[in-house]
């Protein structure tokens, strides 16, 4: 092969495949996952909310006002036990400072209870979920927007369920993209749907459901009796000192009983008027959205009757305080399903196994398409000279059959020569090109079968192997020698 042939292309195609930088083989596989730590629900959750100890505690992003609410707990139940309890459990009895204990570790269990539950969030529709109820949602709207006249407004995305007896309307959720169930609503500030949601309450942090309003209920109930609890004996513990020393002394000799009762008479009105009115709303079995909108009347009789009530105020208590606690539907804990395996990122340049596979299977037909070019040239150089072709008419050889038929009439398969070279017709028969093999035994002759296939017919992505080369390569070479022992025959002959 001449220098320039087919050496440059082959030297082109291997710079481009070799990268100096790459770390991967060419055996290894062509998907690499991607080696990351499973993650847990909670770490994508959509809503606005606070996760501790990895998904077990669950607030809302406002927590200021629960802080708030931890210190005042704290600080005065602190004071009183330090200030005021060694006094009173002397003179009066030590089951004081014992039953003060006592509600203070149930107010802060349940206010923990409270602000690090789920309150009943509902899980948001999955995308085909969602385009599953889109789905619906046009289809129904198309139904009804052909039966209707010109100017027609969609409806309302409500549906309707009838229980016991009285008719609910199921609102649409354009954030969760679900229709939400009764007694459900949308929380703006933790952007959560909860389920029989009653309000946000800021002094807990948390949102106040189905599943945390029992603990909100015992925590406002437990601290109106602590709060009480307080203020009585710190009263008592004046009271007692004055008796002794004076007024004016006994607040001198014990300033922390002042502020506890400050704080203790500013903040009792409001817990134990809370603690009434959702005492009230558990025994008619509503929740404060329901009160504040007006959504059911106590009377059994009137049209929009609570339908949620049993008709029994102990039975409703005991529905709401003691019924069974429902699981959790949103499984913060639980690890995210992996998806479909990712291909790893590029690598140095290289994209990935399977697009580098490709390209070195079309560089490698590159190079043997141009080295075969420059071999068939090389082999067909002698056969298609632009000198007076000895055709059987000007040279009838003894012994010889001329071959008449034209290369149209080949079998199904044989290769069909390119466009590039002179076309072979009945007019110019392969006897002008190609001699027959008879007489000359020390000779090959290529016939149709032993023709190399052109440059241009080479099958894709079977590139040919140097042995191939080496073949056509004896061949060109076979037929130069046999055309020039026939042009000495005819050099004989003439003379």
């Amino acid at each position: 092969m001449t220098p320039g042939g087919g050496s440059g292309p082959m030297k082109d195609c291997e710079y481009s495949q070799i990268s100096t930088h790459s770390s991967s083989s060419p055996m290894e596989s062509p998907h690499k996952k991607k080696k990351t730590a499973p993650r847990r629900k909670w770490e994508v959750f959509p809503g606005r909310n606070k996760f501790f100890c990895n998904g077990r505690i669950m607030m809302a992003r406002q927590t200021g006002v629960f802080y708030l609410t931890l210190v005042l707990i704290l600080v005065t139940s602190g004071l009183f036990f330090a200030f005021d309890c060694p006094y009173l459990s002397e003179k009066i009895t030590p089951a004081i400072p014992a039953i003060g204990g006592i509600l203070f570790f149930f107010v802060m269990g349940t206010l923990l209870r409270t602000s690090f539950s789920d309150p009943g969030v509902l899980p948001r529709a999955t995308p085909d979920e969602a385009a599953d109820l889109e789905r619906q949602i046009g289809n129904n709207e198309d139904i009804a927007n052909g039966s209707s006249s010109g100017g027609y407004r969609p409806p309302p995305r409500t549906k309707e369920v009838i229980i016991n007896g009285q008719t609910v309307k199921l609102k649409y959720c354009f954030t969760c993209k679900i229709f939400r169930p009764p007694r459900a609503s949308h929380c703006s500030l933790c952007d959560n749907c909860v389920e029989r949601f009653d309000h946000h309450c800021p002094w807990v942090g948390n949102c106040v459901g189905k599943r945390n309003y029992r603990f909100f209920y015992m925590f406002i109930l437990s601290l109106s009796f602590l709060t009480v609890f307080i203020f009585a004996f710190v009263i008592t513990h004046v009271i007692l000192r004055s008796q002794q020393t004076g007024f004016l002394n006994a607040l001198k000799d014990s300033p922390a009983s002042v502020l506890e009762a400050v704080v203790c008479f500013f903040s009792v009105w409001s817990i134990v008027g809370l603690s009434g009115f959702h005492t009230y709303l558990i025994s008619s079995n509503q929740t404060t959205n329901e009160d504040i909108k007006g959504s059911w009347s106590n009377k059994r009789g009137k049209e929009n009757y609570n339908p949620y009530s049993y008709g029994n105020i102990f039975t409703n208590c005991c529905a709401a305080l003691c019924g069974p606690l429902s699981p959790s539907l949103i499984d913060r804990r639980g690890f995210i399903q992996p998806d479909t395996p990712q291909l790893a990122g590029p690598s140095n340049g290289i994209t990935m196994y399977g697009a580098t596979q490709s390209q070195s299977n079309m560089c490698d037909q590159d190079q043997c398409i141009q080295s075969t070019k420059f071999v068939l040239q090389a082999a067909a150089t002698p056969l298609l000279q632009s000198e007076p072709s000895i055709t059987s008419e000007e040279l009838p050889l003894p012994g010889k059959t001329s071959l008449s038929g034209p290369c149209a009439t080949l079998t199904l398969g044989q290769p069909t020569p390119p466009s590039s070279m002179p076309n072979l017709t009945s007019d110019t028969g392969l006897t002008d090109m190609i001699p027959l093999k008879e007489e000359h035994e020390g000779h090959q002759f290529l016939t149709p079968e032993e023709a190399p296939s052109p440059p241009g017919m080479l099958p894709s992505g079977s590139p040919i192997t140097h042995s191939h080369t080496m073949h056509v390569l004896s061949l060109a070479s076979q037929d130069s020698l046999h055309e020039d022992s026939v042009r000495g025959l005819v050099k004989l002959s003439s003379v």
